[in-house]
């Protein structure tokens, strides 16, 4: 009897350690998860990724620069696996939308729900659309393919539900084109508009082309981002270039919004306000963790330093004592990001079908890396707001990973993000031309 006593106490002991001690460890991972990187902990690479893993890159932070010209690590795409598989935060889920694309950088949602998607390196755009609410498209249509030169972005205009005109942000200017809710097919032909811009790049990878384009809410006024011409010259070719521009709505009374800016390849406004956002490419060859890309709200008249500075007043050594009196101009971007990801495309999310908490929150694609030996990069992340101020947390956090294989080998990489109409969000990757849908289950 006594023995069986204690038996049964010292077995219950063991279970209660034992569960205890599972509890631990779940208790731990938990708190790792939640616990935001910063300093060197932030700076890994593709093999730390996960949804949740949440990353905070400090100014002070910052290491000095160094030279990294030789550290070329081009993403050599492979065909997508059989096997592969995309990672989100629990609740929700991602499938494939829609393939068969030729590089679709550009996702956009009109307001009856057709899917328009800018295929830059055809020339074209095409047009989807979900007949049977299953999710995913079964019409594609041809909407354009004639007055385009390496489109980009796309805005329909003006703002609001019943839209006169699709606008195409060219490499070298800006179209437009007749539209009504509903077109699969362009009314007419491209209307160019006065607005010129510097056309092409010299980059290693094909240089900045791209041309993101927004209206103000109100419709009055026109923005377009313009890349460098090169990764950090200030020669006379760079006139123009690394800007934000504002336009009249037919392409006239252009003026500089911010300049600085070495790509801002994707800009939107924030939702209600009147507050422009951007992402952005900085520059490359001076280390392998500087300068952080970033993700910004657009001050009116702003300096961000490129090429003379980077992040504050950091001086480019590849410059060191050119424009003293501008050093104190530069302005800190809100969010930093992993230097080399590529940030392209952002959007702020306006559906109602995620949680209440991603309300308002961005969403950025990270094309990924070539001049870092540790990859990064290659992934959808969400940058959370303060809600209760509207400020961003300064924090992003990944969203969607698994577009690089177990062995390092890339085959997707994120570049355009848009909200569909029945809130879930879609993301397209040039890789392999593919564009996919993540729902949330409620």
């Amino acid at each position: 009897m006594k023995n069986d006593l204690v038996v049964r106490v010292f077995s219950c002991a063991i279970f209660v350690a034992i569960s205890f001690s599972i509890a631990s460890q779940r208790a731990a991972a938990a708190a790792e998860r939640d616990a935001i990187l910063t300093g060197k902990a932030a700076m890994g690479d593709w093999t730390g990724d996960a949804p949740g893993v949440r990353r905070k890159i400090n100014v002070q932070d910052l290491p000095s620069p160094s030279s990294n010209a030789l550290a070329i690590n081009l993403a050599r795409v492979v065909d997508r696996p059989a096997n592969a598989q995309l990672h989100v935060p629990s609740g929700f889920k991602i499938e494939l939308y829609a393939q068969g694309f030729r590089d679709p950088r550009f996702p956009l949602t009109a307001p009856n729900g057709d899917i328009f998607v800018v295929e830059s390196r055809a020339h074209q755009i095409k047009v989807s659309r979900d007949t049977n609410d299953d999710g995913k498209p079964d019409v594609t249509e041809t909407f354009a393919e004639r007055g385009l030169n390496k489109p980009f972005g796309i805005a329909f205009y003006p703002p609001g539900d019943d839209p006169q005109f699709l606008y195409v942000a060219n490499t070298d200017g800006i179209v437009r084109f007749p539209y009504r809710n509903g077109d699969l097919k362009a009314r007419g032909p491209a209307q160019q508009l006065a607005a010129h811009l510097s056309p092409g790049g010299l980059l290693r990878g094909g240089g900045h082309w791209t041309r993101d384009i927004v209206f103000s809410p109100d419709g009055k006024k026109m923005y377009v981002s313009i890349g460098s011409r090169s990764n950090v010259s200030d020669n006379a070719r760079e006139e123009n270039r690394a800007r934000i521009f504002e336009f009249n709505p037919d392409g006239t009374g252009q003026k500089v919004y911010a300049w600085g800016i070495r790509n801002a390849v994707g800009i939107a406004f924030r939702p209600g306000t009147n507050e422009l956002w951007m992402s952005t490419n900085e520059r490359d060859e001076i280390g392998e963790d500087l300068p952080p890309d970033y993700i910004s709200s657009v001050k009116p008249g702003g300096f961000y330093g490129w090429p003379w500075f980077y992040i504050g007043n950091h001086p480019d050594p590849r410059h060191k004592g050119k424009h003293p009196e501008l050093a104190d101009k530069v302005i800190v971007p809100d969010v930093l990001v992993m230097p080399h990801s590529a940030s392209l495309n952002l959007c702020f999310y306006t559906g109602n079908q995620f949680p209440s908490e991603y309300k308002g929150d961005i969403f950025a694609a990270f094309h990924g890396s070539w001049n870092r030996m540790k990859r990064t990069g290659y992934k959808v992340v969400r940058v959370p707001f303060d809600h209760s101020t509207g400020k961003a947390l300064g924090e992003y956090e990944d969203f969607v990973t698994g577009f690089v294989t177990s062995e390092g080998k890339v085959w997707g990489r994120p570049v355009g993000i848009t909200i569909a109409k029945d809130g879930s969000l879609l993301i397209s990757e040039d890789g392999n031309g593919t564009i996919w849908r993540v729902s949330h289950s409620k």
